[in-house]
This record gives structure tokens, C-alpha cells and sequence, in this order.
């Protein structure tokens, strides 16, 4: 079969001393990747795995951040929202721009500027300073993350494209699981500023990779005056209104906050119009036509909802860790640290798997394995602590690294070379969204059913019950016993202590809620596995 030419089209890469493929037969070798072209890779999935781990390695010290520029708990969130909406911006533009700058100019640009913002947002005094610095770090980051990926995709024959997107899977599934432990472990040892310098020395190394392997090529800034204008500006008014809502929704009470349905009312607008810019333009930001191809389309879906699952257990787990068992920053990224760990062994092994089996297999065993990690986590209780979640964890772990790698390859395979930057803008940016529509939907979740659960069991806590008065009973003569003189206070605290243990099981029960629904998630995302086919071409995962 033809595989993709090394040179890209339409601002895809080029690496020197890499020449368009010939026609193999099927009984010949592929083609010898170069040095350089794997030089590239490994330098492009080094600066994607940055760019995912500085969303979650923030988020893991957030609270130190706020105390330290004196930000209040609500406005500190947007530390987090700003990066997320440059880099879920960025990302479906970053095909057209390396058009226009050329490869190699436009990734060794975004890559230094990262690493300069990165050192910046050590040194911010206040939310403001912060809030810039973060949203610029997160527009050249988010650039990282779909050039890796067009890399991979582009310069790699389909025999090693399954070794380039295990390389990739790192930067997808590892880099979030393992961001609050290296978050923790910096910010209780060293200060949180070290969240940001700990880019400094590997962003070193990826731009020495990237000048070394991608060759120069001229700029097309004519390209500039052909660009599709207004599918740029209705995408990026309706991703950053939406990403808005989905951040801040749940803490100002969704439909109740005139300021949340005027975003939702802009980012319906916005979208739907950029929609039918993209469906009608000669010449669209996005090929949004890949959608309609089974493979790509139903792809897209499991990603989507890997993303849910993938960044929402990352969200939902510390804050059970923190909330009921008290855990500090280091002691849950050492929980969440088996959720990755086991992936560095695993990633490896993924090409193996996927010459032996037929990948949809491995897909779904993949996904069978994630959804299976969070029904294990439906019925916790107050001892379930890092001991308890040992096993769902690494579980998870083996789940995450099986599918990703196989269902990007299913789902890219017989991308052209030019619509290379549409296919990795779509898959990257709708699994970004679908973590911050899980960790939305997850926030409002686990509010509404610990208030359906606190109202359960308050209906057994009732002064008309014996158990309950003789408990009461039992607490005010403790209380009294420790200092408190009065017998009415003694009583009231005590009647307090019953309401916090109340709470307390209340919200064990949401969070048990919130696996279950992480656990549907993933079981939607294995029957859409099921309706994938597979490509004439990919033979046991990318043979030949």
C-alpha cells in the first residue's frame, strides 16, 4: 500500500534527509525510518507530555498557588480555566499555522516560548499576572500536544506508527495520572514554584531535539490572507465561552447565573455558525467531513469519552483523598501514582500487542479494563483509603495504556497527508473536551447526590428514634467530659458531630456515584469500539 510522504502538504512536517515513500510491495520490508525522523518524535512527544502534566500538576498544588498571590478560592480556579481554554483553542488551529510558519519554525517558536512562560508564571505576584502568563503558557503548550501527534501520524510508515502512538500515549493517559505526584512531591519538599521550573530542564532537551532533526522551510504568509477567518473567530469565541461554563458552571448554580446562560447563549451561537463555516467553506479550518468516516467518527466518540473518564478519575480522586480522608497533596499523588506507573511498563508492549491481535481487541479489553477499575470504586466506605485503592488503580493503569495507542491508530489510519492536521486537531481538542465535560458534570454530580443522600439519611437520624437520642446522649457527656461547662452547648456540638458524620457518609456515597458514572462512560466508549472496522490496509495493528 502507499503510506504518507514524509514531506507533508499543507504545513505538515519534514524532516531532512526524508524523501516521499515509493509504492512497497507487501512482501518487501518497510521503509528504514532515519535517526532524525525518530529524533523528532521523541522531541515532540517529550514537549506534549509537558504540556498535558502542567494541567494536572497545577491543579494538585492550586491551593498553594492561591494562598501565596492571594487569591480567593473561586477566582483561583481560573489559574487552571485560562490554560485550559488557550490550549483547547490552540489546538484545531495548530494544523493551519504550521502551514503558514512552517514546521519546524512554528514548533520551535511555541516550545521556547513555553518554557519562558513557564519560568514566568513562577514569578507572578498577583491572580492578574498569573491568569496572563498561565493563558499564554497554555496557547504554546496546546500547540505541543497536536504537532506531536500530525508527527507521528505523517512521518512514521504505518509498521512504526503504532510505536510512535504508544510514545504519544505517554503525553495522554501517563502525564495526567502522574501530575499530582510530581505536583505533590514539589510543592510539600520544595515550594510550588518548582511546579513551574521542573519544565526548565527536559524543555531544554526537547528543543535541542526539535533544531536538530526538523528542517527548514520556507513560511507561507500569503497563506495568512487565505485563511478561514471566520471559522477561526467563531471557534475560538465559542470554545472559550464553552470552556467557561464548564468551569465555572457548577460554582455559580449553571442556569441560576445570568452570567453562565448568556456564555451558554454565545457559545451555541458561536459554534453552530462555525459549524456551517466548515461544512461550506472551499478552504476550512477544519475538514469536519472526517467525522462522516466510520473509523475517525467513531473514534472521535471513544476519545471523547476516554477524555471524560481519563481526566475526570484524575479530578474526582483527590478530592475524595482530601475531603474525607485528609490526605495532603503528596500523600494522593502517591495514591494516583499507581494509576501511571504501571503504564511505563505497559506503553511498551502496546506495538506488540497490536502486531499479535487484531486491535480492536486490544481497544476493548482496553476499555473494559478502565470501566472495570471504577465499579470496583462504587461501594466505598470511610476506610477506603490508598490500601483500598491500590487495585482499582492499577487496573486503570492497564486499562488506559491498552487503549489508547490502538484506538488512535484505528482511527487515524487512512488519513491523508493533508487533512493530517484536521484529524489530530479534531481527535486532541474532543478528548480535552471531554475532560472538562467530565470534571463539569462530575462537580455537579457530586453535589446534587450528596444533598439527595444527605436527605436519605437524615430521614434515620431523627430525635424521635432512640438510637439517635441515646447517641446524642452519649456525646454531650463526652464533651462535657473535655472542657465544655455548659450542657446546651455540650448538647448542640453534639448534635453537630451527628450532622458532620451525616455529611461525611453522604458524600462517600456521591463519590461512589461519580465512579459509576465514569464506569457508563466507558462502557458507551467499548460499544463504539465495537462498531469500529478494521482498515484493509492496518494489518495487525500497522504491519506493512
Amino acid at each position: 500500500m502507499t503510506t504518507l510522504p514524509t514531506t507533508i502538504d499543507a504545513g505538515s512536517a519534514s524532516l531532512s534527509g526524508n524523501r516521499a515513500r515509493t509504492v512497497a510491495a507487501p512482501d518487501k520490508p518497510a521503509p528504514a525510518v532515519s535517526a532524525k525522523t525518530w529524533v523528532a518524535v521523541f522531541g515532540a512527544t517529550l514537549g506534549a507530555f509537558m504540556a498535558v502534566l502542567n494541567i494536572q500538576i497545577v491543579n494538585a498544588s492550586l491551593a498553594d498557588i492561591q494562598g501565596a498571590i492571594g487569591a480567593g478560592i473561586d477566582d483561583g480556579g481560573w489559574i487552571s480555566t485560562s490554560y485550559l481554554i488557550a490550549e483547547i483553542i490552540v489546538i484545531p488551529l495548530s494544523g493551519w499555522l504550521a502551514q503558514v510558519f512552517s514546521i519546524r519554525i512554528y514548533l520551535l517558536t511555541n516550545a521556547i516560548l513555553f518554557l519562558v512562560f513557564s519560568a514566568a508564571c513562577a514569578l507572578a505576584q498577583d491572580l492578574p499576572q498569573m491568569i496572563v502568563l498561565r493563558a499564554i503558557q497554555g496557547f504554546t503548550g496546546g500547540v505541543l500536544i497536536p504537532m506531536a501527534f500530525t508527527l507521528i501520524i505523517t512521518l512514521l510508515p504505518k509498521a512504526k506508527q503504532s510505536v510512535g502512538l504508544a510514545l504519544f500515549a505517554v503525553s495522554a493517559t501517563f502525564a495526567p495520572a502522574i501530575g499530582p505526584t510530581i505536583g505533590g512531591y514539589l510543592t510539600e519538599n520544595w515550594g510550588w514554584q518548582y511546579i513551574f521550573y521542573v519544565n526548565l530542564a527536559p524543555g531544554a532537551l526537547m528543543v535541542g531535539m526539535l533544531w536538530f532533526s526538523l528542517e527548514s522551510k520556507p513560511m507561507k504568509l500569503s497563506l495568512l490572507r487565505e485563511g478561514d477567518w471566520q471559522g477561526i473567530v467563531t471557534m475560538a469565541i465559542g470554545l472559550a465561552a464553552l470552556q467557561t461554563v464548564l468551569e465555572e458552571g457548577n460554582k455559580d448554580d449553571w442556569f441560576g447565573s445570568p452570567f453562565i446562560v448568556r456564555l451558554s447563549v454565545i457559545a451555541v451561537i458561536a459554534l453552530a455558525l462555525f459549524f456551517w463555516i466548515e461544512l461550506t467553506s472551499k478552504k476550512p479550518l477544519l475538514n469536519l467531513r472526517l467525522l462522516a468516516r466510520r473509523n475517525f467518527g467513531f473514534g472521535v466518540l471513544a476519545n471523547f469519552l476516554m477524555g471524560v473518564a481519563l481526566y475526570g478519575s484524575v479530578f474526582i480522586l483527590p478530592q475524595y483523598l482530601s475531603r474525607i480522608q485528609g490526605y495532603n497533596s503528596e500523600q494522593i499523588g502517591m495514591v494516583l501514582a499507581w494509576t501511571g506507573l504501571p503504564q511505563l511498563v505497559l506503553i511498551p508492549l502496546v506495538p506488540r500487542l497490536m502486531r499479535r491481535f487484531d486491535p480492536r481487541l486490544v481497544i476493548g479489553i482496553g476499555f473494559a479494563l478502565f470501566a472495570a477499575s471504577n465499579f470496583m470504586n462504587i461501594y466505598m466506605t470511610t476506610d477506603y483509603g490508598s490500601d483500598q485503592l491500590f487495585w482499582p488503580n492499577v487496573v486503570r493503569a492497564v486499562g488506559q495504556a491498552l487503549a489508547f495507542a490502538p484506538l488512535s491508530a484505528v482511527a487515524t489510519s487512512g488519513i491523508e497527508a493533508e487533512n493530517a492536521g484536521s484529524a489530530s486537531g479534531l481527535f486532541n481538542m474532543m478528548r480535552n473536551l471531554g475532560g472538562a465535560v467530565g470534571i463539569a458534570v462530575l462537580q455537579t454530580l457530586l453535589t446534587k447526590r450528596e444533598q439527595y443522600h444527605s436527605n436519605v439519611l437524615m430521614q434515620s437520624v431523627s430525635l424521635f428514634e432512640q438510637a439517635t437520642r441515646t447517641r446524642i446522649e452519649q456525646l454531650t457527656q463526652y464533651f462535657i467530659n473535655h472542657g465544655v461547662a455548659d450542657h446546651a452547648a455540650a448538647t448542640h456540638r453534639a448534635i453537630v458531630a451527628i450532622g458532620q458524620v451525616v455529611q461525611k457518609q453522604a458524600f462517600i456515597l456521591a463519590f461512589s456515584d461519580t465512579f459509576y458514572l465514569l464506569g457508563a462512560a466507558l462502557i458507551v466508549a467499548l460499544i463504539a469500539t465495537l462498531l469500529l472496522k478494521k482498515p484493509d490496509h492496518l494489518e495487525s495493528g500497522g504491519a506493512h
